[in-house]
């Protein structure tokens, strides 16, 4: 079982990586929304958190929140960002539980 999640994981990432080519059902269709959005992140990275598959979407400037999305595209928290710096506050711990922090869409 551990061995067909490391490989769905992987398939999503690698699917997620070729975005822009808008050639993959397995990236949820939410991060396309997203990195179009009229104030789009500058980078999307996955994440396990929770033993789920995560989506954060890192806000380009200034007091915005950083948003983390389920793999449903449902929006979680906000781990960090916003005027205090510290997020929303629904999710204080995802930057020491999520692990497998992979690179999955950079603004160019």
């Amino acid at each position: 079982m551990k061995n067909l999640l490391t490989w769905i994981v992987a398939l999503t990432l690698f699917a997620c990586e070729r975005m822009d080519s808008m050639a993959t059902d397995a990236c949820p269709s939410c991060l396309q929304s997203i990195k179009k959005s009229s104030n789009p992140p500058i980078e999307i990275w996955s994440y396990t958190y929770n033993n789920q598959i995560v989506y954060l979407a890192k806000a380009d400037c200034c007091d915005q929140y950083d948003q983390v999305y389920s793999g449903d595209c449902s929006l979680l928290c906000a781990p960090s960002g916003g005027f205090s710096g510290k997020g929303d506050g629904k999710c204080s711990d995802f930057y020491e539980k999520a692990t497998d922090g992979k690179l999955v869409w950079k603004k160019e």
